[in-house]
């Protein structure tokens, strides 16, 4: 028999069927509170939400709609700190504030909306494979905003999990994405049982079991904790707190600059550090003059070595060349080795259409009017006395499954950024989480160097071993954690598919049993002939 009915399931029924589209921007809200630094996990029921309401639209140009307003509501509390970059420089970019994060939210919007027009095209399936087809069209949007497509992939859904150190560790097996995956399946799948008459109970029991199984197995793994052995290091890492609108100030730039040295030189631990790594766009001087190298060697102790963010203007065959650049520079003030950022922010570092949004007023938000030209590549960079380790420079620390070049040398993440842009916002605690995320697909130490914050120094469990708060000036002294053996997933990315063969499984599973509950209160047997033994 179908469960009897409860008064207050049927009031919320009428509701959203009476206001779908107001349900459906309050279900993206709902969604967002999951994000960092919230982490209101409850809110993975936003998900839910948006299947129920693409299930029981009448039309598609419904379904189109409910699901661009709840894309609307997700996008719009994830993204919002966007606008306050505008602010940096409010007089010649706050005009554009507001526009610009409506035409991001409202782009992205679509990946939601296309998602629940797909789910109403086919609510004719059965409960349980119509919500894998759910979770695999999620999975799907969030592979095109990343590096499929847009390549913005900021807030995949499997940041939730960052939560903790144990929920954060399934990243390790299955990836960012096959994490993802899993999650949208388990908050969709109870839902459809719901819907399909499910004893309260089995729904309740699923939306539990998930996270408790999430932080059961990531426990499991970190009880399992056995770093590689190596030669400790120390490491230092400075975080100025220098406020955009001051930042580029050419009346305060050497004030700055002399604050990143003074902190770097002060109190040295005995040991002294082996590296000292500072944040983002640093330095602001040409790297190439011998003064401004004389300064910086200054700032690092004998025999060690200084990591640091630059600007590198040159110019090639007359033309101008710019880079966002972090260099390797040794006690003797000469550069070891330079990486160049391959993933640039669209509007920050280049201006995408250039040709026709110049003519109606855009720029981009740095300095200059010249774009960055993005890097060759990925690389490791090396040198005597300290681990090979893959540079990151901001944005590039939220891309999944392309923290290094792949070729197994690293045994260092260092991620510098200037999160300054987003003030104190939610923008800093999600890119900080995702950062994390990267240490825990690799098995790699992070070392993150922020401007105003969040710096950290991070194991290979994406644990945090150190910190500086937001908004706060200082410096972190610690011991380099070492690398841990490479997880499956840096091993074998093609793991990332075990999710959907999981989820395929299992909706097949929960398919066919309830094929055959429903048959056996038809015809008034049960599903199992008790007669039979086991």
């Amino acid at each position: 028999m179908s469960r009897p009915p409860v008064p207050g399931e049927a009031r919320l029924r009428r509701f959203l069927a009476a206001h779908p589209l107001w349900s459906a921007l309050a279900g993206g809200l709902l969604l967002a509170s999951a994000l960092p630094p919230v982490f209101f996990l409850p809110g993975l029921v936003g998900l839910a939400l948006l299947l129920h309401l693409s299930r029981h639209a009448t039309s598609g140009r419904q379904a189109l709609l409910r699901g661009w307003l709840f894309g609307i509501g997700f996008f719009l509390a994830g993204l919002y700190w966007v606008g306050i970059a505008f602010f940096a420089d409010a007089q010649r970019f706050g005009v554009f504030a507001v526009p610009a994060v409506a035409l991001l939210v409202g782009v992205l919007a679509i990946g939601p909306a296309v998602i629940a027009l797909l789910t109403h095209w086919t609510r004719g399936l059965s409960p349980s494979l119509h919500a894998a087809l759910f979770a695999l069209l999620w999975a799907a949007s969030e592979l095109l905003r990343g590096d499929w497509g847009l390549r913005f992939p900021w807030n995949p859904i499997a940041v939730v999990w960052a939560a903790s150190d144990a929920t954060l560790q399934p990243v390790a097996w299955i990836g960012t994405t096959g994490l993802g995956l899993l999650t949208v399946f388990a908050a969709a799948l109870p839902v459809m049982w719901l819907e399909n008459g499910a004893q309260r109970r089995i729904p309740a029991l699923a939306l539990l079991g998930f996270p408790l199984l999430l932080l059961a197995a990531g426990s499991w793994r970190l009880a399992g904790d056995a770093p590689l052995p190596a030669e400790l290091k120390r490491v230092r890492v400075v975080q100025a707190n220098i406020a955009q609108h001051h930042k580029w100030d050419p009346d305060k730039q050497l004030d700055w600059f002399r604050r990143h040295l003074a902190l770097s030189r002060r109190d040295w631990p005995d040991p002294p550090p082996d590296l000292v790594v500072w944040p983002e766009s640093a330095v602001p001087y040409a790297v190439d003059r011998p003064e401004v190298r004389e300064a910086l060697a200054s700032a690092i102790p004998e025999g060690a070595y200084l990591a640091f963010g630059a600007d590198r203007y040159a110019e090639i065959d007359g033309r101008p060349d710019l880079t966002n650049s972090l260099y390797l520079l040794d006690s003797r003030g000469e550069v070891l080795d330079r990486y160049d950022k391959v993933d640039l922010v669209p509007f920050g570092e280049f201006l995408p259409f250039r040709t026709v949004l110049s003519r109606i007023g855009f720029k981009k938000l740095t300095a200059g009017t010249v774009d960055f030209r993005p890097g060759s590549g990925r690389r490791t960079l090396a040198a005597p006395g300290i681990p090979p380790f893959s540079p990151l420079i901001c944005y590039e620390a939220a891309f999944p499954g392309r923290a290094t070049d792949g070729s197994d040398h690293a045994r260092l993440l260092i991620n510098i950024t200037n999160d300054a842009w987003f003030g104190r916002s939610s923008g800093p605690y999600q890119h900080f989480a995702m950062a994390r995320m990267r240490a825990a697909e690799t098995g790699l130490p992070l070392v993150r160097a922020a401007n105003t914050g969040i710096s950290a120094v991070v194991d290979g469990f994406g644990r945090v071993r150190a910190s500086l708060p937001l908004m706060t000036t200082g410096v972190i002294d610690t011991t380099l954690p070492t690398a841990i053996a490479p997880p499956p997933i840096a091993r074998f990315p093609a793991l990332a598919w075990l999710s959907v063969l999981i989820v395929g499984f299992v909706s097949l599973l929960v398919d066919l049993f309830t094929r055959s509950a429903t048959t056996s209160r038809r015809t008034g047997q049960p599903a199992v002939d008790p007669r039979r033994p086991g």
